[in-house]
């Protein structure tokens, strides 16, 4: 459970520092997690990421400054972080769908998002089915593009990503491709934050075992104790439900915690949308 406390942790530290300029490096401190891993499990549990949090957070406390003082617009703009009144006032109304001065006047609803505390199920009523194994190291071939998570630009590039490769039917020549232990297509996730950047590289790949094909790059996965978790369902919605479940459930009974390698989601062929779905979700880990 230490690392459910860690993370309550950095939400606290968020809370703490809601109208200063605070990095995601000095959020993750708090939970004793890297940038790219923190920003990642927050998502996963919150459903928004860290910087729409701290949006909603702050505009939050704004309405309630508008409704119990007589601060004006431009200081109340600088207060909560925005370089103008305009640009405040867009944000404003994109939250609570009324302007700043209708809120003074009491004209229309606001919308209140409030303090995030942590709550984890150490026993779901749903089982999941996962299995571990030890594997020495692999490699796979595929596509990378690299994201900065600083700004949450991969938040928004890796599903970009995965649809510029189906329409390419790049997706098709990985599948043909595949002669591994893993069958299927993998996304994999490579955090890069060791040399200091606040990048991460997001690989969509396949194993194969011989020389690179033309047109594609390869990546050495290293030996790692795997917990492999089974996924049932149509995608995104059963990944999504999935990962949600391994880090609220799983991870706080399990013993285990993240051994910060690549982590690989691994995809079929078969039609997403279909109920009968299979897919797999492999995490790297170690004993706590």
């Amino acid at each position: 459970m230490a690392w459910v406390e860690s993370l309550q942790k950095a939400i606290d530290y968020m809370e703490e520092h809601l109208l200063d300029d605070i990095k995601i490096e000095d959020i993750s401190k708090r939970a004793n997690a890297s940038a790219f891993h923190f920003q990642r499990t927050f998502t996963i549990l919150t459903d928004v990421s860290v910087g729409e949090y701290l949006r909603r957070r702050r505009l939050t406390l704004a309405a309630q400054d508008l409704c119990n003082s007589n601060s004006k617009v431009i200081d109340l703009s600088c207060k909560y972080g925005y370089d103008t009144p305009e640009a405040f006032s867009k944000a404003f109304r994109r939250q609570h769908g009324i302007s700043p001065s209708e809120a003074r006047k009491y004209t229309g609803k606001l919308k209140s998002y409030n303090r995030l505390v942590i709550k984890v199920s150490l026993k779901g009523a749903e089982p999941m089915q996962y299995r571990i194994v030890e594997r020495e190291s692999f490699q796979v071939v595929g596509i990378k593009q690299e994201f900065s998570y600083a700004n949450e630009e991969n938040l928004d590039g890796i599903p970009k990503m995965w649809d510029e490769l189906n329409l390419s039917r790049t997706d098709q020549r990985l599948f043909k491709l595949n002669n591994g232990q893993i069958k299927g297509v993998l996304g994999v996730c490579v955090d890069k934050s060791s040399d200091g950047s606040k990048l991460m590289d997001y690989w969509v790949a396949t194993e194969y075992d011989g020389d690179t094909p033309d047109g594609f790059m390869k990546l050495d996965i290293p030996a790692s104790k795997w917990a492999i978790f089974e996924v049932h369902g149509p995608m995104p919605d059963a990944m999504q439900n999935a990962w949600k479940q391994i880090f609220s459930e799983w991870f706080p009974s399990s013993g285990y915690e993240l051994a910060n390698t690549p982590e690989l989601e691994v995809y079929s062929d078969e039609d997403p949308s279909s109920p009968d779905l299979y897919s797999e979700i492999w995490i790297p880990v170690k004993s706590n």
